[in-house]
């Protein structure tokens, strides 16, 4: 594992409980799961990617619990679909615990080193030798990369740039050298992050005060609710005229506009110069001041990121209410790094030309903590079940986000740093945050990753579900006078004959909490399940259609694609779906129908290719 960040920390546990002997590299002991970007886990779709990785066995749920400073569900005024959890978490405690896990899991050796060298080895017992900056040379059977933003990392304030990782630690400069002698395409990305200001030279009095929520609802089903609690408040300010006015005078002084900097940047988190730049019509922009952690007076200014001077950072967070006499602790910066292009992995996160040789996180051009770990998790699973000579586990789009960010990343590849959206997925009806368990942790138990205590609970909930689902199909309800009192209330029609309840559910202004006088037979359950249950009703219909739609995307991925398949001698088949078949080398039939230059009539073309060609090793039945 070379890489303690998010996606090496899930990769590394994940291979040792699968009974794999891993050994971890990190740059940096102190850095091992560290959080150089805002100190927070979920968020917009990222939520659901916490709670699948918890279904599955991973880590990152129970440490974000333990950590957790604040809570709060975003979009809870919207449908259940877009509904995410994001928490505000201590992150040096995070680090801390994440730190403390690999060290106590059996079989993983965790070990500060700078890899300097991969190749391939020549000894018969193993496929990659790494090499250390101190000459250590360690073998293996399977190598995951999982080097973040580090790879021949720079960063740039204003006109000042200096070869760095994140927060002041080296950057892996001579690894770069290795992936490029095994003919691995990169690429340059760039990310960033706002100024630390000093939490005492900040006027909260001038800001709007965001308060968690009250009924705080963990990331892992594992955490009991009662043991987290909201310790800290945020804030919102506002940008204005000043600081519109500060930034366009100096914007020649960014490296984003000098020309210093050519790495792309990520289209969903643009730095606040660039806000300024492509939104001019916008008169203000929203920032959030957010605590770092506990023991520290380190304040995030979420939603400033920049590269512009020191000096010129100073002017601008000074014309904010609030920060009229802020202290910056560490300035905001860009940071340009190496990364890969991702079209060269296949499904399980393995590359297609180095059997063997995984890759996860910002490496394969993602961005943030949870899509690193998310793919951490199954790259640490892939990697381990080779070692062991087992089948692949791949994830497809409908059984999770965590399949829709892997499919989007090695079929469709990416232009920019990737970020999760809950817009990125065609079933997020079906894959929301409350059924994630139900949804992943059989596959989780399958694997081995999840316990026989967790495994018992979770069946007893199913269960309790579905009995809940039938007892609501048969509870009559009367038109008596209480009953429609309640109805014309929350402004639904009155009911004139008995109804089942099931019925009453449906109606977009009734809820569980509503029908609590008047459902007297409702056994004690828990809310996760009430929740659970009144989703599914009320949704019914598009979940069925979803479903519908779910298994004629999984007709179409039955259907395996050869992976030595020559393209260009395919007649029918349209130049551009050649070369982009021959660059991504889609797994299946669906996959390939769902990369950018492939039309219709070239799946139909490689349908009829398939059917002629290799009909006698396709299970069409599946």
């Amino acid at each position: 594992m070379i890489g303690a960040g998010h996606a090496g920390i899930e990769a590394a546990l994940v291979a040792a409980k699968l009974r794999c002997k891993t050994s971890v590299f990190t740059i940096n002991m102190d850095a091992v799961g560290n959080c150089p970007c805002n100190p927070s886990i979920g968020g917009t779709a990222k939520g659901q990617l916490v709670f699948e990785i918890d279904a599955l066995g991973g880590e990152m749920a129970k440490t974000a619990d333990a950590c957790c400073l604040q809570s709060r569900m975003l979009n809870r005024g919207k449908g259940p679909a877009v509904q995410s959890l994001r928490m505000q978490i201590d992150r040096r405690k995070y680090g801390e615990i994440m730190k403390h896990k690999l060290e106590l899991q059996p079989g993983v050796d965790l070990k500060q080193a700078e890899v300097v060298g991969m190749e391939k080895a020549l000894n018969e017992n193993f496929n990659y030798l790494v090499k250390t900056r101190t000459g250590a040379v360690f073998f293996a059977k399977t190598v995951i990369l999982a080097t973040g933003t580090y790879l021949d990392s720079k960063i740039f304030i204003g006109e000042t740039s200096f070869s760095s990782g994140p927060d002041g630690i080296f950057p892996a400069t001579f690894l770069g050298g290795s992936l490029k002698k095994l003919k691995l395409q990169t690429r340059r990305f760039k990310t960033g992050t706002p100024a630390r200001v000093i939490k005492s030279s900040i006027d909260f009095s001038k800001m709007d005060v965001q308060f968690g929520d009250e009924n705080i609802i963990p990331f892992s089903r594992e955490t009991d609710p009662a043991q987290i609690k909201n310790l800290e408040i945020c804030h919102i300010s506002w940008t204005n005229q000043d600081t519109k006015k500060v930034i366009l005078d100096n914007i020649n002084r960014s490296p984003l506009y000098s020309g210093q900097i050519e790495g792309i940047g990520p289209r969903y988190c643009p730095s606040i110069e660039d806000k300024i730049a492509r939104f001019p019509e916008r008169e203000r922009h929203q920032l959030f001041v957010e605590p770092c952690g506990i023991n520290t007076e380190e304040m995030y200014l979420q939603g400033m990121s920049s590269s512009l001077p020191e000096d010129v950072q100073l002017q601008l967070y000074r014309t904010i209410p609030g920060l009229e006499d802020v202290k910056i602790t560490r300035p905001a910066y860009a940071i340009e790094y190496d990364c890969i292009d991702p079209l060269q992995l296949n499904s399980s996160l393995e590359f297609i030309d180095h059997p063997g040789l995984f890759c996860a996180g910002q490496l394969s051009g993602s961005s943030g903590y949870e899509e690193a770990a998310a793919q951490g998790l199954i790259a640490g699973i892939n990697a381990a079940r080779k070692v062991l000579g087992r089948e692949r586990i791949v994830l497809d789009r409908a059984s999770s986000y965590i399949g829709t960010l892997i499919d989007d990343l090695t079929a469709k590849g990416v232009s920019d740093p990737y970020r999760m959206l809950t817009s990125r997925s065609e079933y997020r009806l079906i894959l929301r945050q409350n059924n994630a368990e139900e949804r992943l942790t059989p596959l989780g138990y399958e694997l081995g990753l999840i316990s026989d205590s967790r495994w018992h609970n979770f069946q007893m909930k199913r269960n309790k579900k579905m009995e809940e689902i039938e007892r609501i199909k048969k509870v009559t309800i009367s038109p008596i006078k209480i009953v429609n009192n309640i109805l014309t209330l929350h402004g639904t029609s009155e009911i004139i004959s008995g109804t089942n309840l099931i019925d009453l559910l449906r109606r977009p202004q009734l809820n569980y909490e509503i029908l609590s006088p008047i459902d007297i037979t409702r056994p004690e359950i828990s809310p996760e399940i009430l929740e659970q249950v009144e989703t599914e009703v009320k949704y019914e219909g598009y979940i069925r259609r979803q479903l519908a739609q779910i298994q004629e995307m999984r007709r179409l991925e039955a259907k395996e694609l050869p992976n030595d398949i020559d393209y260009n001698k395919i007649q029918g088949l349209r130049l551009e779906a050649m070369e982009k078949l021959a660059k991504t080398r889609p797994d299946n039939i669906g996959q390939a129908s769902r990369i950018s230059g492939v039309t219709p009539a070239d799946i139909s073309i490689l349908l009829i290719w398939l059917n002629k060609n290799h009909s006698h090793n396709i299970d069409w039945s599946r």
